[in-house]
């Protein structure tokens, strides 16, 4: 690299966790963690370097703590990111034992000339929706008013779905290292990247856009996926509330020249 720009990204899982726990199921919410700080990276452009992460328990069962760090782990080897430590506090008193938090903290790097800043973005330039796993780790609370949080409701299979309403909930958030590490290897040239994290498409998308410009999404040109329909009928939610909480099938946009 000719000018090597250090990124970083901290964040968590939100109350996705809590699903994680109602099901007993742990495996996969270490995932979430480290995509939601390594595709903030990626975004900027650079590559992950390395993780770190923190879980804060009522009480250190070491059993499920390993299943959780398992998911960390596996999260790291998609994203090329080296798993170089991390913090397990137990809170007896401030935490119910059986509950915990989950976050982290990446660091990587990016060659100055290839960062993604938006500066670059013009008139005429195409949007370029990337496909996600579903909800990822964004919208829970209001995930958790729509549907009763249960171990029977979340085990119900829903035919739509293909799958268990908890497993279709719980599907681990996309990494997007390696697809946008593939499209700046390809030489093309991304002029603004959006993560669609928490505020869904109407708060992400225009912090990527310059002043002055403004962005259509052709609603019909992807489709929506069935957890978010069945989200909106179970819980009647505008549409507007949807595409305002959550990414509806695209979890990462790019902008780029038209070809």
């Amino acid at each position: 690299m000719e000018e090597p720009v250090l990124l970083s990204g901290t964040d968590g899982c939100g109350t996705k966790v809590k699903l994680a726990m109602i099901m007993d199921k742990h495996d996969t919410i270490g995932i979430d963690a480290v995509a939601m700080c390594v595709n903030d990276i990626a975004c900027a452009g650079g590559e992950p370097l390395f993780f770190l992460d923190y879980i804060a328990c009522g009480k250190n069962y070491p059993e499920k703590i390993a299943t959780i760090v398992k998911g960390v782990a596996e999260g790291c080897l998609q994203s090329e990111a080296a798993l170089i430590g991390g913090e397990t506090a137990e809170h007896p008193g401030l935490m119910p034992e059986e509950d915990y938090d989950l976050a982290g903290f990446a660091v990587g790097v990016c060659d100055k000339k290839d960062m993604i800043t938006g500066e670059e973005l013009k008139a005429g330039d195409v949007l370029i929706g990337m496909a996600s796993t579903g909800v990822h780790s964004n919208g829970f609370s209001l995930v958790r008013k729509v549907f009763e949080m249960t171990r029977e409701s979340l085990e119900t299979y829903y035919e739509e779905l293909g799958t268990t309403l908890g497993e279709a909930l719980l599907a681990p958030t996309r990494i997007y290292v390696k697809a946008l590490k593939n499209i700046k290897n390809a030489g093309v040239r991304v002029h603004a990247c959006s993560h669609i994290t928490g505020g869904g498409f109407y708060e992400n998308i225009p912090r990527m856009l310059k002043e002055g410009t403004h962005a259509v999404v052709e609603k019909d040109s992807y489709p929506v996926l069935p957890i978010f329909k069945l989200l909106a009928k179970t819980g009647n939610i505008e549409e507007k509330m949807m595409y305002n909480t959550y990414n509806m099938g695209l979890g990462m946009v790019l902008c780029r020249r038209r070809s």
